[in-house]
């Protein structure tokens, strides 16, 4: 059959483009060889994950594996040195700058989930959140059925109500919700006297009571009513990428790494003011380095 020189023309782009793009979208192995760089995008004030210290260096518990994920490219592809460059963003422009291409890797604390599962791909886990609360310690309540009939705040706008509805801990308890403006206002409260309890993810309320005047007055209680695993972002569709930060994650796992890094950022104390969060490794954290896996569920 005869085919047109400009119908030829345009299948052979067609075809060109269409194997172009994949390989555009996989080259983060190349881009950083080429360059001799890697970009860790961070945030500036998610401690102890990922925030500046005094001198506005990036640091951190998602940073320091970060760097050591860095460590790990720059020997998979056997170059004598890694320049690290760091990108700062936002909730709102952390996931944008790993689809386009501006970072490598997100360190902080983003869950992974579906949704986003959609723009970016994740390694394995290196946190996992709860939705927990935080009493005072002299105040007898070990548990969600303690508070029956108490007062309980919740920080306005979060999604804490929501999940005391699903778990109808708010009708079967007959609770008496007030709100905060925000996480210290809510955490006042509970500091005052003025609400029983506090409930929000237990890595904030751990931040919180650390920050506290007089930590030891404060525990963080309760059966865990959600999970969120925060986990590294990275590009999506990049298998070779993938390959060596999920290699580098499951070494500092099973080699007992990634515990003496979580001792170091979350029972110890930490720059730049010495907090200690004084937060003891859950169980659902134990049991996901248990078996070291990047799929979860949402």
């Amino acid at each position: 059959m005869h085919t047109k020189p400009g119908r030829l023309a345009i299948a052979c782009l067609a075809a060109l483009c269409a194997t172009a793009l994949p390989a555009q979208a996989a080259d983060t192995l190349d881009k950083i060889r080429a360059s001799r760089a890697i970009t860790i995008a961070h945030r500036e004030a998610s401690l102890p994950f990922s925030y500046f210290d005094d001198n506005r260096k990036p640091i951190g518990y998602a940073v320091e594996l970060c760097q050591k994920i860095a460590e790990a490219v720059r020997r998979e592809l056997k170059l004598p040195q890694l320049e690290i460059r760091y990108l700062p963003v936002t909730p709102s422009t952390r996931i944008e700058a790993i689809a386009t291409g501006k970072a490598d890797l997100e360190c902080g604390s983003t869950t992974n989930n579906a949704e986003r599962r959609k723009q970016v791909a994740f390694t394995i886990p290196h946190f996992v959140a709860a939705a927990r609360m935080v009493v005072r310690t002299d105040s007898g309540i070990r548990n969600w059925s303690d508070l029956r009939g108490k007062r309980v705040v919740t920080t306005k706008g979060t999604t804490t109500v929501k999940l005391l509805n699903e778990r109808d801990k708010v009708r079967a308890l007959n609770l008496q919700l007030v709100e905060g403006a925000d996480h210290n206002n809510s955490f006042a409260m509970v500091e005052k006297g003025e609400a029983a309890a506090f409930p929000m993810d237990d890595v904030l309320l751990f931040g919180l009571r650390a920050a506290a005047a007089n930590p030891q007055d404060f525990s963080v209680i309760g059966d865990p009513l959600s999970a969120e695993p925060y986990a590294i972002m990275l590009p999506k569709d990049d298998p070779a990428f993938k390959a060596v930060v999920d290699r580098e994650m499951s070494r500092l796992i099973n080699d007992g790494e990634i515990y003496k890094l979580y001792d170091k950022w979350f029972t110890s104390p930490i720059p730049p003011r010495g907090q200690n969060m004084n937060m003891r490794m859950g169980h659902l954290l134990r049991d996901t380095f248990r078996f070291p896996t990047d799929k979860v569920g949402d």
